[in-house]
């Protein structure tokens, strides 16, 4: 765990995490990375907070024990869910957690309306509330629960007519509210942009935590001493608790996101 020649342990329910992975890799190059993927219990969103800070534990467990130094939860849920528990339980261990990027989007504009998409669970945690009563004078926020962009995502349907349909529907209670931004409040939602800037037109600006937390990371590991000094590309290795989703993750990975 102190070790700066080992990986980084990176965790999502899937495979959403691999919009994190890809931002990891472009600001720390050098650095070997360990994902994992719980696909046999995906998705996380819609599942009780003791459930997810159970899986999200034992995932932790199963990458230290994999000789991780640090520990990205490149999911959303996760992070509400299991982040304060594992800094608590690994104080000397880097944590680094996602939450909705709703601070560059409510500043990016005078008192914009912001859509922040996000799962169940994330979005009535008291985290995401007390992250709205922050920004509550900076713009309008609306809440939109996607649970349903989770699946497509991990069963590599973007860009299909299922993917555009589901879009249409969940924003069509707000066709006449003026968006200027959507903040993607999971991490498999930037797979989707594409298909959101198709329905919500080129106008409409995404913000998401990826490139964040992958700058946090630098950071933390920094601070720690534990930042690769090999000056060669690292390795990924992916895992994922359901072997079936391994070709689609080395696919994802290669994803250009819009």
């Amino acid at each position: 765990m102190n070790n700066p020649s080992s990986p980084i342990g990176v965790f999502d329910s899937g495979m959403g995490g691999i919009s994190v992975l890809q931002q990891l890799l472009r600001v720390l190059p050098h650095e070997d990375m360990l994902y994992f993927g719980d696909g046999a219990n995906a998705p996380y969103g819609t599942k009780p907070t003791a459930v997810i800070r159970d899986l999200t534990e034992r995932a932790a467990e199963h990458l230290l024990a994999r000789g991780a130094k640090a520990i990205v939860l490149a999911c959303n849920t996760a992070t509400s869910a299991a982040a304060a528990a594992l800094r608590e339980r690994y104080p000397d261990l880097p944590v680094i957690g996602l939450e909705p990027a709703l601070k560059p989007a409510a500043l990016s504009a005078a008192y914009p309306t912001v859509v922040v998409m996000a799962t169940p669970l994330t979005l009535k945690e008291e985290k995401f509330a007390a992250l709205t009563r922050r920004f509550a004078d900076k713009c309008r926020i609306i809440a939109l629960p996607a649970p349903g962009l989770v699946p497509l995502v991990e069963a590599g349907r973007m860009g299909t007519d299922d993917a555009r349909t589901y879009i249409e529907a969940l924003f069509a209670p707000y066709r006449d509210e003026g968006i200027d931004c959507v903040v993607l409040g999971c991490t498999h939602f930037p797979f989707m942009k594409r298909d959101l800037r198709a329905v919500l037109g080129h106008t409409v600006r995404f913000y998401d935590g990826a490139e964040g937390a992958a700058r946090q990371t630098r950071v933390l590991l920094d601070r720690a001493g534990l930042l690769n000094p090999k000056e060669i590309p690292g390795t990924i290795c992916f895992e994922n608790s359901d072997e079936t989703r391994l070709p689609l993750m080395e696919r994802l990975l290669q994803y250009e996101i819009d």
